[in-house]
């Protein structure tokens, strides 16, 4: 075996050379949707400071509690309990920790 092919089935796991193909396609796709899950995280981020701040500037409350309430369960719904842990974290990023 060359060099070459065995570096590759080392870096993807794989046994044979086709697979380590694979499993290197799928990777860089990964990494494709990682980068846009990253650029959405700061998007919705900024977008939540600023409804944070525009809703405080016009004499409203800091939190909407039934509008956090419907996120958890957005979430909850769509990846189960995990959901919960993933909401909890993208709201922590919009406007800080309570």
């Amino acid at each position: 075996m060359s060099a070459d092919v065995v570096a590759d089935t080392e870096d993807t796991g794989a046994g044979e050379v086709l697979a380590a193909d694979e499993i290197k396609a799928m990777r860089e796709r990964i990494d494709e949707i990682d980068q846009a899950i990253i650029d959405l995280w700061l998007e919705r981020a900024r977008l939540s400071q600023q409804v944070g701040r525009t809703r405080m500037a016009s004499g409203g409350t800091r939190l909407v509690l039934s509008r956090e309430q419907a996120i958890f369960e957005r979430f909850r719904s769509a990846l189960g309990a995990d959901g919960i842990q993933v909401a909890q974290m993208i709201l922590r990023a919009g406007r800080g920790p309570l």
